[in-house]
């Protein structure tokens, strides 16, 4: 275990990024949106996932990379929300039109603060007030990181409320299995357990389809490359496949092998879906990547195990709504190994 100041908010609070080692992995993790900055495994010489060289960067580019999203990940039709029949007006930060993974002061646009740290593991934690961006409720969130044999990044999340209020986390790490993002990452291949995904509209919410994946350009319940064209153009995937209709048992979900490297990895996790994000929207930014160069769109891989998103407009999916007596926790671990 290391710790270095990795850089400074525009107010002036040290960012801290602690280096973590176990189990054939090194993480490296930043107190500012509890990001997994690096992550590598013994044996493959590029990183695993895309990250930025200077925090400067982060904040003023990032789309999320390796951030630990609250209080809900993904996005929310027209920022509206209602809990017993109360109905709660959230920040519009996506489009201008509905709110996503938070808002704006999200925990994984925030810094969070170190309450215990080992060799191989780090927790963090974050209160997010009552009415900011408009959710209701103090939400305090607590994020561990573990690093356990076999390759396995485990990642525990935690959260109590003071009133009812939406709590749906997510770990947001963009994978590249074979050269850290040097290149697209369209021809890994990819197994999802999923038998139903979510359908989209134009911005991206869900339209309250719930559809077989079967015959579909989203069925991958056998390994096949994420490289697929309609209309002599790449499909865009980014959305959320239907698990489970609710938490269940720690259980592998999905599967990614590289094209070149050997390496492969598995998702595991308590959730009841999982977004494919495969980068179409990344390129175009001027950070400098863990590869030294600029990322491009399809550069990376994100597998975002969730509650289904948007779930307090549709009855039928999976609720996301944590009480005062209730605490949320979420396991989701990725293993690497390589052949």
């Amino acid at each position: 275990m290391d710790t270095e100041v990795f850089g400074h908010t525009d107010s002036g609070e040290a960012v801290h990024c602690i280096t973590i080692v176990g189990g054939g992995l090194t993480a490296k993790v930043l107190t500012w949106g509890a990001v997994i900055q690096d992550l590598r495994l013994k044996g493959h010489e590029s990183p695993l996932v895309l990250g930025y060289q200077n925090f400067a960067d982060y904040p003023a580019y990032s789309p999320y990379l390796g951030a630990t999203i609250g209080r809900s990940i993904n996005r929310i039709r027209d920022g509206e929300l209602t809990i017993d029949g109360k109905t709660y007006q959230l920040e519009k930060n996506f489009r201008g039109l509905h709110n996503i993974h938070g808002g704006t002061l999200g925990a994984g646009k925030r810094l969070w603060q170190v309450v215990a740290v080992g060799p191989d593991y780090v927790t963090l934690t974050i209160h997010l007030p009552d009415g900011e961006v408009g959710f209701p409720g103090n939400l305090n969130i607590t994020c561990t990181y573990m690093l356990e044999s076999k390759g396995t990044l485990a990642i525990r999340m935690d959260a109590v409320t003071d009133k009812p209020t939406l709590c749906n986390l997510a770990h947001h790490s963009y994978f590249n299995l074979d050269d850290g993002g040097a290149t697209d990452a369209l021809d890994h291949q990819v197994r999802i357990d999923a038998q139903a995904y979510l359908p989209t509209d134009a911005d991206l919410l869900p339209d309250g389809r719930v559809l077989p994946v079967a015959g579909t350009t989203h069925d991958f319940r056998e390994f096949r490359p994420v490289r697929r064209e309609e209309n002599g153009k790449q499909v865009i995937y980014d959305n959320n496949f239907c698990l489970a209709s609710e938490r269940r048992p720690l259980c592998p979900v999905a599967w990614a092998r590289g094209a070149k490297s050997g390496v492969e990895m598995t998702v595991s996790t308590t959730e009841p879906g999982v977004q494919l994000y495969a980068s179409n929207t990344l390129g175009g930014k001027p950070a400098i990547g863990l590869t030294g160069k600029t990322y491009e769109n399809y550069a990376a891989l994100c597998f975002e195990a969730q509650i289904w998103p948007d779930s307090t407009h549709f009855s039928y999916f999976p609720q996301a709504i944590l009480r005062p007596d209730e605490t949320y926790s979420q396991m989701t671990k990725y293993s690497f190994k390589k052949s």
